[in-house]
């Protein structure tokens, strides 16, 4: 909420996305690839990471491809089937993605809150 209850600006909030990009502003990072990523960790299959955050296999074996490509990095490890059934591991490079920019994300929040703060302020008085 940017105001107090009555003022102009109550019910007017700022939101912000953030992303890795190409010169040409294509998209290689966002937050829609690290959820993948954390899922992927967690549910050890592409797949089922898919599937827990409700977008196609396809989409996000493409968006996973496409992303490595801009890196010029894997970020997924993929074994197929066997008789142990097929998994998929996060690279060391994806697991540092993951780190950082979370971190970065984070160190935007504080940044954003302090600076959206001061905005409402200024234009609420």
């Amino acid at each position: 909420m940017a105001g107090s209850k009555g003022s102009k600006y109550y019910d007017i909030f700022l939101k912000y996305s953030l992303w890795l990009c190409t010169n040409e502003e294509k998209g290689i990072i966002d937050e829609n690839i690290i959820n993948l990523l954390k899922s992927i960790k967690k549910t050890g299959s592409l797949k089922s990471a898919a599937d827990e955050i409700k977008i196609s296999y396809r989409k996000a074996w493409g968006n996973i491809k496409d992303s490595e490509n801009h890196l010029n990095f894997k970020l997924v490890e993929k074994q197929r089937g066997g008789k142990d059934g097929g998994h998929s591991t996060l690279t060391q490079d994806a697991e540092t993605l993951i780190n950082a920019f979370n971190e970065l994300n984070a160190e935007f929040n504080t940044a954003i809150n302090k600076i959206t703060k001061k905005f409402f302020n200024k234009i609420n008085n």
